[in-house]
This record gives C-alpha cells, sequence and structure tokens, in this order.
C-alpha cells in the first residue's frame, strides 16, 4: 500500500509536466508562407506571409522576429506586433535597403511567438532575392540608375563588375564628400550632404580590369512647397485668373515642377494649364457660376504639395488700368480726364500727383463711377506728374494697374514774394555809384517765366520825379549814379501776367554815412564754412551780411545774406570759398530798409602756412648768445593766413640742442632743433642765449598761421666768439705771471742785490788777507786796518774816560766825536768787569769787532751780552740772529799788552754795528 502511494506521488508530477510542455507545444504557430519581392524605383522589399488558420481564427496576438540577409552577414532584425483576424487576410512588411538592392542579394525569414506562449516558433527558410553579383554580366554596371536625389540627403551606389572582373576604379564628379568606399567585385561609394551649390547634377564613373566601363548621372533638387500667395480674380466678371508664386527646386526638364488648377471637388480634371515665366498664372471662364473652391497642386519626383482657394467672383473684381488719360491745367488746379473698359462694373478711381520737388499726393475721386478728379493748391507755372488707378466700389477687392503717366504744367501767375535786394556805395566826385544787386530767394514765386526787372529811384526830400530802368531777366544787377541826398530805390521783377510786389532799399545821405573807421576783426574757418558773430542791437530789425565770393578779382561777385533780429552769429558758407585766402565781411544793421555799417570781419576758410619766411637784417653776437632782428612781415591781403607769431630754430652742427627754454623739434631726417616760440606777430627782435663760445650754429626765423609754416628748408650759419672773460683770466693767470718771470730773469742781478744783498765772507775778505799772524785757524785782524764807522759809550763816565776816535772813511784821520748816549754807532757797558786781567790804574781804550758773516743761531740763543734794544727785537721776530762779538788784542801794540784785563771786562760792553743792509723779511736790523 505504501509502494502505491509513493509510486502515484512521483507519476502526478511528471503527469502535470507533460500537460503543460504539450499545451505550450500547441501555442506555437510557425509561418506557413513566405513571399519576398522587391521594387526597385524605391529600393524596398517587399515581404508577405501568414500563420495556420487557427490562429486567425482564435484572434490571436503574435509578435513576429523578422531579419534581412545581405549576403551572408544579417544586416536588419525587427520585432512586429499584430493582432490577427478571422479574414485570414496575409501580413506585409517593406523595408528600405540603403543600397541598391541590384548590388547583392538579399533573404528574409520570419519567426512567430504568440503573446500567451513564451516559446518562439522555428524559423521559416531564408526566402531569397538573387543580385546582380551573381549574374553573368559581360561589363561593370552602377547602381540605381538614373534617379532624382533631395538635397542634404545620402546616397550609397554600388558598381558590379563583370564576371569575374575586379572593379579598379569607381569615382564621382565634380568632387563631393564621399562618405564611405569598399573594394571588391561589388564596389560600393557612399556620397553624404548632396548639395545643389556643388552641382545640380553628380555623374559616377565605374571601370574594371577588363577596360569596361560606365557611367550614371544623379539629379540634386528641393521637393516642391506648397504655392505661396495663391489667389484668383477677376477683370470682367466673365474670366477668371488665378497666380501664385513661382518656388525654385533646382530641377529642370522632365524633373521641373508641374502644376495642376482643378476644382477642389474634382481634381482629376485640371481648369486650365498653368503657365510660369516669373509668376505663375492660369485663366478660365466661369460661365455663369459665382462661387468657386479650385486647388492648385505642384509636384516633382521628390514630393507634391497643394494650396487652396474659395471665392465669389464679384468679390474679387481686379479692375484693367484706365486709359486716355488727358489733362485741363489753370495757374493753381488741374482737372484729370481718362476712360477705362469696365462699363459693367461701378468702379471709384483715385489719381497720383507727383511735385517737383518729388512729393506724392494722392486725390481720390468723390463720386463713383466718375471718370474725372480736379487737384487744386497747385503752383503756377509748374510741371506735375500724374496718372489714375481704379478699384470695384462695393466689394474693394485690389486696385488696378496705373495708367500710363501724364506730364502737365499749370499756366503761370502773378509772381508772388518780393526779390532780395542789395548794393554796394562807391563815393565819387559829385556823389556816389551805386552798384544794385538783385536775387530770387526760396519765398519769392516767379509763377511763370521772369521777363525783365524793373528799377526805380526817386529822392526822398522832395516830390521829384522818380527814374526807372528796365533790365532783361538774364541780368542781376546795375549801376547807377545818385547825388549825395537820399533816395528810394525799388526792384520788381515781371513775366507775362503781372510785376511782382517791389522790394525798397534805402539810400542815406552821404553825410549820413559818414563814421569812424571799424576796426576789421578775425573770424575762424569750421569745416562747414567761416563763423562769424556780433553784437546784437535792438533798434534792427534784420541784419545783413555781405562778402565776395572772389576778393582777387573785378567784379568780385558780392553775396549777401540776410539774418533775423534775434541772430547774432552765423556760419557762412560758399562752394567758392578756398583755403588761403582771405574774404571780408560787413555786417550792417537794417531797420525801415535803411543799413547801417556796425562791423568788418576778415577771416579765412582754412589758414595756410605763409608764402616767405621773415629776413633777418641784423645778427648781433656774444659768445654765449645771438640777437637776431628781421623786417616787419608783410600782412596783406594776399597773405595765405593771420602770422600768429614766429618760431626761432637753433642748432649745433654737431651735437643735438638742449638749450634751456626751449623745446625740441624733430625734423623729417630725424635731425633735432631747438624751438622757441613768439606769439606776438608784432615782434621784430629775439635774443637765444646759452649758447657755448666758439661753436657753430644754424639758425632760422619761420613766420607762423592758424595753418602752421612752411617747411624749413634754408638755414644761417653763425659762429660765437671767444669768451673774453675767459681770455682775461688766461691773461692774469698765464700771461702776467710769465712776464714778471721773464723780467725778473732778466735782472736778476738787480733782484738779488735788491732783496737779497751778498754778505762777504771774512775769509775772503781783503782786509783778512795778510798772513802774518792766526790763532786757531783764524786770521787775526789788525786794528789798524780796520777803521769802524762810530764808536758808543753806554754811560757818561766811560765816555768822559775812554774819549772815542771816529775815523773819517774818507780821509782815514781821527776825528773827535761828541757822542751822545745811544745814538752812537759804538756802546760800552761799565757793569761788566773782565776776571782775566789785574787792574791798572791808567785806562786803557780797547775795541772789540763785530762781524756777521760769523753769526750763527746759537749765538742768538746764549749770548749774555745782548742789549735790551736786542731783546727787544727778538720779540718781534724770533729769526732775527745777533752776532757774539769777538775781542783780539793787538799784541803787537805796546799799549795792548797792558790793557789786556780791561779789554776782557768790557767785553760785554763793547758793539761794533755795521752799517750794511740786511735782508731779512723785508725788514733791517
Amino acid at each position: 500500500m505504501m509502494n502505491h502511494f509513493m509510486i502515484l506521488a512521483v507519476l502526478l508530477p511528471l503527469r502535470t509536466c507533460h500537460t503543460t510542455y504539450s499545451q505550450q507545444e500547441s501555442d506555437v504557430f510557425p509561418v506557413t508562407y513566405l513571399n519576398v519581392s522587391k521594387d526597385l524605383d524605391l529600393q524596398r522589399l517587399l515581404v508577405e506571409w501568414d500563420v495556420v488558420k487557427s490562429a486567425h481564427d482564435a484572434e490571436l496576438a503574435i509578435s513576429f522576429e523578422i531579419q534581412v540577409r545581405r549576403t551572408n552577414e544579417v544586416v536588419w532584425t525587427e520585432f512586429r506586433n499584430v493582432t490577427l483576424d478571422k479574414l485570414g487576410k496575409p501580413l506585409h512588411w517593406t523595408w528600405d535597403s540603403n543600397i541598391p538592392l541590384e548590388c547583392m542579394s538579399h533573404a528574409v525569414r520570419i519567426r512567430s511567438k504568440a503573446e500567451t506562449s513564451k516559446i518562439w516558433s522555428q524559423w521559416s527558410s531564408w526566402e531569397s532575392l538573387p543580385g546582380l553579383d551573381t549574374s553573368n554580366r559581360s561589363g561593370p554596371q552602377i547602381f540605381p540608375k538614373e534617379k532624382v536625389l533631395a538635397e542634404g540627403s545620402n546616397i550609397t551606389l554600388c558598381c558590379i563588375g563583370g564576371k569575374g572582373q575586379t572593379i579598379k576604379e569607381f569615382s564621382v564628379y565634380p568632387t563631393v564628400d564621399v562618405v564611405k568606399r569598399t573594394k571588391s567585385q561589388v564596389r560600393l561609394l557612399t556620397v553624404g550632404n548632396l548639395s545643389h551649390e556643388k552641382g545640380s547634377n553628380i555623374h559616377a564613373y565605374c571601370s574594371d580590369e577588363d577596360k569596361g566601363s560606365h557611367e550614371a548621372a544623379f539629379f540634386v533638387g528641393k521637393p516642391p512647397d506648397t504655392p505661396k500667395d495663391f489667389s484668383c480674380q477677376t477683370q470682367d466678371m466673365k474670366r477668371v485668373t488665378c497666380t501664385w508664386r513661382k518656388e525654385e527646386t533646382y530641377l529642370y526638364g522632365r524633373n521641373s515642377p508641374q502644376y495642376t488648377l482643378s476644382k477642389t471637388s474634382s481634381q482629376k480634371m485640371a481648369l486650365c494649364e498653368a503657365s510660369c515665366p516669373e509668376q505663375c498664372s492660369c485663366s478660365w471662364d466661369i460661365g455663369q457660376q459665382r462661387v468657386w473652391n479650385v486647388t492648385v497642386t505642384v509636384e516633382n519626383p521628390l514630393g507634391k504639395k497643394s494650396a487652396t482657394d474659395v471665392f465669389d467672383v464679384k468679390h474679387r473684381v481686379y479692375p484693367t488700368a484706365p486709359f486716355q488719360v488727358w489733362e485741363d491745367c489753370r495757374d493753381t488746379e488741374m482737372t484729370l480726364h481718362w476712360n477705362y473698359k469696365n462699363t459693367e462694373i461701378e468702379l471709384f478711381c483715385q489719381t497720383e500727383v507727383v511735385q517737383p520737388d518729388g512729393k506724392v499726393e494722392l486725390h481720390n475721386s468723390s463720386v463713383a463711377d466718375s471718370r474725372r478728379v480736379t487737384v487744386r493748391g497747385l503752383r503756377p507755372h509748374t510741371e506735375y506728374t500724374a496718372r489714375v488707378r481704379c478699384a470695384a466700389a462695393r466689394h474693394f477687392w485690389r486696385w488696378s494697374e496705373w495708367s500710363q503717366p501724364l506730364t502737365a504744367r499749370t499756366k503761370e501767375g502773378t509772381p508772388s514774394g518780393k526779390l532780395d535786394i542789395w548794393r554796394e556805395i562807391t563815393p565819387v566826385f559829385g556823389g556816389r555809384n551805386v552798384t544794385l544787386f538783385w536775387k530770387q530767394t526760396p519765398s519769392f514765386q516767379a509763377n511763370g517765366k521772369i521777363i525783365s526787372y524793373e528799377v526805380t529811384w526817386e529822392k526822398i526830400e522832395d516830390d521829384s520825379q522818380p527814374e526807372s530802368i528796365s533790365f532783361s531777366s538774364v541780368y542781376n544787377s546795375t549801376r547807377i549814379f545818385l547825388d549825395n541826398h537820399s533816395y528810394r530805390i525799388s526792384v520788381m521783377a515781371k513775366n507775362n501776367v503781372n510785376f511782382s510786389l517791389p522790394s525798397i532799399l534805402i539810400i542815406s545821405r552821404a553825410t549820413d554815412n559818414s563814421t569812424e573807421e571799424l576796426k576789421e576783426g578775425q573770424v575762424n574757418g569750421t569745416d562747414d564754412g567761416i563763423f562769424l558773430s556780433w553784437e546784437p542791437r535792438s533798434i534792427y530789425d534784420s541784419y545783413i551780411i555781405d562778402w565776395c565770393n572772389f576778393p582777387r578779382l573785378q567784379p568780385c561777385d558780392l553775396q549777401w545774406k540776410r539774418f533775423g533780429p534775434n541772430i547774432s552769429s552765423a556760419v557762412i558758407s560758399s562752394a567758392a570759398f578756398v583755403p588761403g585766402v582771405r574774404y571780408k565781411f560787413h555786417v550792417y544793421g537794417s531797420v525801415a530798409s535803411r543799413a547801417s555799417l556796425l562791423e568788418k570781419k576778415i577771416g579765412y576758410l582754412k589758414e595756410l602756412p605763409p608764402h616767405l619766411d621773415p629776413i633777418v637784417r641784423k645778427v648781433d653776437l656774444t659768445y654765449n648768445s645771438v640777437t637776431l632782428s628781421w623786417d616787419s612781415y608783410l600782412t596783406n591781403e594776399s597773405e595765405p593766413g593771420f602770422v600768429r607769431g614766429y618760431h626761432v630754430y637753433v642748432s649745433p652742427i654737431q651735437g643735438n640742442c638742449n638749450l634751456k627754454g626751449s623745446k625740441k623739434h624733430i625734423l623729417s631726417d630725424e635731425s633735432e632743433l631747438c624751438k622757441y616760440t613768439i606769439e606776438n606777430p608784432e615782434e621784430k627782435r629775439y635774443t637765444v642765449k646759452h649758447l657755448m663760445p666758439n661753436t657753430k650754429y644754424k639758425i632760422v626765423v619761420k613766420a607762423f598761421t592758424g595753418g602752421g609754416e612752411t617747411p624749413i628748408v634754408n638755414f644761417r650759419y653763425i659762429d660765437t666768439p671767444y669768451n673774453s672773460n675767459m681770455l682775461y683770466f688766461i691773461f692774469l693767470l698765464v700771461i702776467v705771471p710769465t712776464l714778471v718771470a721773464a723780467i725778473c730773469h732778466w735782472k736778476m742781478k738787480w733782484v738779488k742785490e735788491w732783496c737779497c744783498p751778498v754778505i762777504p765772507s771774512p775769509n775772503k775778505s781783503k782786509v783778512l788777507s795778510f798772513k802774518e799772524f792766526k790763532m786757531d785757524s783764524e786770521k787775526v785782524l789788525k786794528i789798524n786796518d780796520c777803521l769802524p764807522d762810530t764808536l758808543a759809550v753806554d754811560s757818561n763816565a766811560d765816555a768822559h774816560k775812554l774819549h772815542p776816535v771816529t775815523w773819517s772813511p774818507v780821509s782815514s784821520t781821527p776825528t773827535e766825536d761828541n757822542t751822545d748816549g745811544h745814538n752812537s754807532s759804538w756802546i760800552y757797558s761799565s757793569e761788566n768787569v773782565a776776571r782775566d786781567f789785574p787792574p791798572t790804574a791808567t785806562p786803557q781804550t780797547h775795541t772789540c769787532f763785530e762781524n756777521f758773516a760769523y753769526s750763527s743761531p746759537l749765538g742768538a740763543e746764549s749770548d749774555p751780552y745782548q742789549i735790551p734794544e736786542t731783546l727787544e727785537a727778538g720779540k718781534i721776530n724770533q729769526a732775527v740772529v745777533l752776532y757774539q762779538p769777538q775781542c783780539y788784542i793787538d799784541i803787537f801794540h805796546e799799549d795792548a799788552a797792558s790793557a789786556i784785563r780791561e779789554t776782557g771786562e768790557r767785553k760785554n760792553s763793547l758793539k761794533y754795528i755795521s752799517q750794511t743792509d740786511v735782508c731779512w723779511l723785508g725788514g733791517r736790523l
């Protein structure tokens, strides 16, 4: 029993699995029918297949997997879900190939799976379509064949070679973007981004190894667009014409767009044949039908588009243009007349009148179906151009075309406004010559052809008869003679109808015009002309400015311009104004036709550099400056500008200029000058300072105007002299000392004797030339050979004892000398007594000789016998050296021996002072 249950437990799951598998197998519906064909024009595969009838009966939802194979490679896989119906119709699917189907074989297979099942059916067999690559062709061939291609698209071309042949060349021209190439017996070439700008025609060329070749042509264009501006209208209520705008597709010939106009309800039957020279149009007879619904269709190989218009013929009336237009003119109005063909349609018309200045005026007829219109407010004797157009009065749709233009001239009328007159007064003997000028202003209207001008003048002070004269219309000025009285002058213009209003001008008495000489003010030119300003005066009702267009010619073509009372400045412009010409302007104030001169102005449209340079007449040079003097510069009317001042240019011949107070100026050749500016045009003298002595400079003076100055061409060359102060200094520093040295050298002996006299040497003296006696290599001087000049005794006591004797150097005879104290040259001192000798009863006379040749510094420092006068002198000058005296005893004299001791005692009190002058620091000892 247990085993039985165990067997059942095993078999029950197996039965369940078998039942489930069998049920799933019954849900598989394989493909029972498969057919594959191709559309070569569209390069498309057409696939048709079916499954068993039970699947249709069950109306199952089935998924199909479709695969496309090219040669031996699956190139496309797609899933398609379909719900079957009981009709049992086969299923269809299309696939567009990206390469021509002729190039390679293609095959298709399909399998299916019910949505309630998880099992796919078996694949169907491959259904193949052979390509030409398997054919026995004798030469190469390109696919696809001739074809129209859309701009911006890509295309893949293929070339199949002959049997057993390899493609040698496969190319396209003109040159386009080639995306991909392959090489084999079947060669592919992909061209991308096609454009008509690179050529509306593309040619492909293919050749193989057997020298066989093939060519194919392709056309690039655009698909048609929906027709623009499509509308329909009638001109006579009998025939309707529809028009639309032609679009460019870049396809021509049999590929050009084809237009068809038909009723919308029946597009198979065309109403008319379209014509498209510039704008497309198509016309047909409408008969009795009034409401229409029409469609225009445009088609080319790349596509098809259409547009529709629904209309009532009564609302689409487009009249023909009026014809036979003529005019009827007066002086200020013109009536236009016309005809038109649409007598059955009620129209209203519009007239266009073109003024002489180009302004356009439109005038509508006030009455429907009127065939004339009157235009008023015109100017006399003026030419106008007019034309007419019309439209339906009840249901306006569109204006007709304009009629042919008509040109007409209004008749003449009385001149309107006044002439603008002016005068020029020239004093002459007995009166004045008055030149009158007149011109037509913008406010003056001749209203016809001016045939003459009438000039009348009369005295204001009395009732004399006026005088008049008439001039032809070719004249605009005349000259009359007036005396010194006041006159009223009038000028009128005359045409074939009448005179204009008179223009009045008052000429004041000659004495009334006497005014002080006015100073001419300078004015400046601008880009638009010459700017003038004046001081306004409230008493005047207008201002007049006159000038000459050609001031250097006679007549000068006098011009004038009037301004209102509130204007005090103006820019005067004229086509005759040229740069470099001085123009004179006179500003007049006018009240009650009487003008008074207020101001004078002179100016240039544009100033130019002066014609000539100032002539330097005088050059004053110093070692560090130069003063230039030049003539007054001519400032007449022929000058091309106002002289504003002068420029002085200086530069050394060698090196750059850097003078103090100057500015640098660079010439065109890159050379550098020092520039000085003189802003006073009246200045005629200038000094350039800080020059270097003994240096060569180039210098030039240039006048400048508001237009600058002329280029520097010629220089004047100067040489600065030497610095005289330096020469004086050199003379004092070098020449004078040299002369002094030369003179001193020439008189050296005299100078030496004067400044430093020669001191005799005792050893060389003739006095000591004896050979009789010597003491310690020194010669002994005999008292007899030495004749002192003077003896002096220190005290009166000694003087009474000694009785000095003075020898005369001339006679050598002793002479009594009354010596008075310290005034003698001999000085005796009784204060010191020699210790070496014994005293004697009788005083003896001893002599001490002092010789300066034996003086030494040591003696000056340690001499105990110096007298107070000598010490006092030593305090003044420590360099003074005093000689220590030496005493010698005349041993050969019999009286001398006995007085040796006494001599030694008086050694310090007896001195001899030489009379010889000693040169010591410029003084005498």
